[in-house]
């Protein structure tokens, strides 16, 4: 492999010649060959978009002149469109200000700037990556604001509307099987009915609060870090560059970013983040239940539930001839456990540090991004592949309706719940059926009992609709 030196403060180093990384990125590459989690694409581009904000800004305070920033801001688009993916190898296990992923954002911008410009790799002329890319910036308010960046982006781009394309598919079902009746369950035990659009309305209730707490958590996420540059005080930052740097990644982005109003507390703590995945968590809560709803109201075909038929979409062993298995179902709950484990490491993470900076900061938006990138893309599959697909089992629902115990309920007003409760125990211990059993006690006549235990005057008043957004 062909290599060219570069160099830093520490001396020279070898790299390969056809990377636009320099020295401080190689050295990472070596010291950091820790597990093969990558820092995330959308931190690398978020960073990318970050410099070249900076860029501007400089320039329109006369910070930087117009050729340097325009060069640092074409070799940016071009890490923006994906050209240059390749050159941003290093790890998440690295320094936990991130100060390596800004040097290699720094290095790869400078080098491929110097290149447009006609100069060789490695030569830091005309762009240098400190004094000219990373100018009026430190890597501890960089690194966070690329965190805020990244999380808005993903979550408003990807997150949101994949959640609302599953709360809609729900909601469609919920309206089409809202006048179908079926028994309710409370402690996996018989309850009194319900319709199966009620049942449904639940999830689109829950996926909507779930998009309320993701809603709610984005304006502390909009808020930017940068301009507090090494420890919140804003050295080497000129005047005014905070306030219109975010202005800047407001208008590259269409999302209406702010600068943070503390620069020591969005150096030193994480709490927004905090905040973003608390409601990812609250999310994956819903995911679970749901996915472990539907599998159990799908369970048999015969020796189960079997209230509902989920799409058969590949074999389900490589024994049992003819089996399918609910696994979409248990793609999602293994996703929603790694939401939740995720937020453990996250929350702790974000506890860390020490005096003005947080030094976790590469496994925080690590542990988040993957949480996002997972919701987004279980949601999408499970509304493709079982949602969209599910059918109710009309007759299997009448039999379970037919058989309950629990619309005894009904009876309650009529002969009291001591009364109820015998006719109850006399059905179930002798086979029978609520009405064999109460016109065996005499509690009631035939008449009496067909007026009180109607399935349909027991399911109330409440809309199987779910919020109204």
């Amino acid at each position: 492999m062909s290599t060219r030196i570069e160099s830093d403060s520490m001396g020279n180093i070898d790299v390969p010649a056809d990377r636009y990384w320099g020295a401080q990125t190689q050295r990472s590459l070596q010291n950091f060959a820790i597990g093969q989690e990558r820092m995330p694409l959308a931190v690398v581009h978020a960073l990318a978009l970050i410099k070249k904000a900076a860029a501007l800004t400089n320039q329109q305070l006369d910070n930087l002149d117009d050729e340097l920033a325009g060069l640092i801001c074409r070799a940016a688009d071009e890490v923006l469109a994906g050209r240059l993916d390749d050159h941003f190898p290093l790890s998440v296990w690295q320094t936990g200000s991130g100060t390596q992923s800004n040097m290699n954002i720094n290095e790869v911008l400078a080098n491929r700037a110097n290149e447009l410009a006609g100069q060789p790799l490695g030569g830091k002329s005309p762009v240098h990556p400190n004094d000219h890319v990373n100018r009026g910036q430190s890597s501890n308010d960089t690194f966070p604001s690329a965190m805020h960046v990244a999380a808005a982006l993903q979550v408003t781009e990807q997150l949101l509307p994949a959640v609302t394309a599953l709360r809609d598919s729900l909601d469609e079902q919920a309206r089409r099987h809202a006048e179908l009746i079926k028994i309710g369950r409370t402690h996996l035990m018989d309850a009194t009915p319900v319709t199966f659009g009620q049942e449904l309305s639940a999830f689109v209730a829950q996926l909507d609060m779930g998009t309320r707490a993701l809603e709610q958590s984005l304006p502390q996420v909009l808020a930017l870090a940068q301009g507090g540059t090494a420890v919140g005080t804003g050295l080497n930052a000129p005047p005014g560059f905070a306030t219109l740097f975010a202005d800047q990644v407001a208008s590259l982005t269409g999302l209406p970013f702010t600068s943070a109003p503390n620069k020591f507390a969005a150096l030193g703590g994480h709490e927004p983040l905090v905040q973003l995945h608390g409601a990812c968590r609250m999310l994956a809560a819903t995911l679970m239940k749901l996915a472990n709803d539907l599998r159990l109201l799908g369970s048999g075909p015969r020796a189960g539930l079997a209230e509902i038929r989920l799409p058969a979409n590949e074999p389900g062993s490589s024994i049992m001839p003819g089996k399918v298995n609910p696994t979409q179902c248990e793609a999602l709950s293994m996703i929603a456990c790694q939401v939740m484990g995720n937020d453990v490491t996250l929350s702790m993470a974000a506890s860390q540090g020490q005096l003005q900076l947080n030094v976790y900061k590469p496994v925080i938006i690590h542990a988040l991004l993957q949480s996002i990138q997972l919701l987004t893309d279980g949601c999408d599959s499970f509304r493709r592949h079982c949602v969209e697909g599910m059918d109710p089992d009309t007759g299997r629902m009448q039999e379970h309706l037919d058989n309950s115990l629990m619309l005894v309920t009904a009876l309650n007003p009529v002969v009291g719940y001591d009364k109820a409760a015998d006719i109850a125990k006399k059905a179930y211990a002798e086979g029978t059926s609520l009405r064999q059993a109460a016109l065996a006690l005499g509690y009631l006549d035939e008449q009496a009992f067909d007026r009180a235990v109607q399935p349909r005057k027991m399911l109330g008043e409440h809309s199987p609709r779910g919020d109204q957004r």
